[in-house]
């Protein structure tokens, strides 16, 4: 029997650093010991997101080829190896029809035990997948508030703006100009290619994607 470690962060930043990966290796290793153990390998995966799911990132993929029937693998937390329920259990049904045992350190030992380890790893997979939900529709809403007050999200600025000094997008009064011109001529039932016509006649140059973006805003 083989046994082996997994341990992740999120962040290159993390990964230099290196705390977060050392207490997590230290967490597999202090397991292994612990339960007799002969700790073969620790996989570490460096500055990958919990949303990419096991068999894509390059460390899982590794793990997962490694992986014989009758080995072991130790991991300190839930979220650093899986994404959500579905991924989870996927690899949960994997593990059992090969012998293969899954000790989470946070779940207490080997979830790929008996009905009861099964049932609690279920639950506490569907709750990690739940609080992940609820963190994305918190960024949501704070982007959609940002959104609403005129705050600048990142990309590119929009026609007819520039960026404050408070992160503010603030309106450019020749371009607010042709903007209302681009959506009254549209609201004439013009099509995008006339509008960019009319518009360099009169020495506006924007592209077409513009004009269509000035179009849905409207």
């Amino acid at each position: 029997m083989a046994v082996y470690g997994y341990a992740r962060v999120s962040t290159l930043r993390q990964a230099d650093e290196g705390e977060s990966l050392a207490v997590q290796n230290r967490q597999i290793i202090n397991y292994a010991a612990l339960h007799g153990f002969t700790l073969d390998q620790v996989f570490i995966e460096r500055g990958v997101s919990g949303s990419t799911s096991l068999s894509e990132r390059s460390e899982g993929q590794l793990l997962l080829k490694t992986l014989k029937p009758g080995d072991c693998v130790i991991t300190p937390k839930l979220d650093r190896m899986f994404r959500s329920a579905i991924d989870a259990l996927g690899i949960l049904d994997q593990f059992k029809s090969q012998d293969i045992g899954l000790h989470m350190i946070d779940l207490g030992g080997n979830v790929c035990g008996d009905g009861i380890s099964k049932l609690m790893f279920t639950i506490l997979s569907a709750v990690a997948e739940a609080e992940r939900d609820r963190i994305r529709e918190r960024i949501a809403q704070v982007k959609s508030d940002q959104k609403h007050r005129g705050r600048y999200l990142g990309g590119k600025i929009p026609f007819g703006f520039e960026l404050g000094p408070n992160g503010n997008l603030n309106p450019i009064p020749t371009q607010q100009e042709v903007i209302n011109l681009v959506q009254e001529l549209r609201r004439k039932k013009n099509t995008f290619r006339y509008i960019q016509s009319f518009l360099k006649n009169n020495d506006i140059n924007i592209s077409i994607s513009t004009i269509h973006r000035i179009c849905l805003d409207n």
